[in-house]
């Protein structure tokens, strides 16, 4: 596993849920990642971990490879890989999101 790589598992493992965007919670860089941050308040998640792909381009094109995932956002819960914008939309939609987040 490359140093990149290392340390985006860490990431991923050592944060309940890790969210992967451009720009931060706060101030989100693009349409999909501040729509990402407004379903997961939707849900309530209060320990939301946002990593901002725009300051690390190593990480910007590892987390591509890390989960053969071509878009970012990308969002982890528990270690494993949800999705991203859409998907997350969907599964909001459905219920499932909320479920995947132990309903919080």
């Amino acid at each position: 596993m490359s140093d990149v790589q290392q340390r985006i598992d860490d990431l991923v493992k050592n944060n309940r849920v890790v969210l992967f965007m451009k720009g931060n919670a706060q101030f989100p860089m693009c349409g999909f990642s501040g729509r990402a941050v407004q379903i997961l308040k939707a849900c309530g998640v209060t320990d939301l971990k946002t990593f901002n792909v725009l300051e690390d381009e190593e990480v910007r094109q590892g987390i591509k490879e890390y989960a053969n995932w071509p878009t970012i956002p990308q969002l982890y819960i528990g270690g494993e890989f949800v999705g991203g914008s859409d998907i997350m939309m969907e599964m909001y939609e459905s219920g499932e999101l909320q479920q995947a987040l132990g309903g919080q």
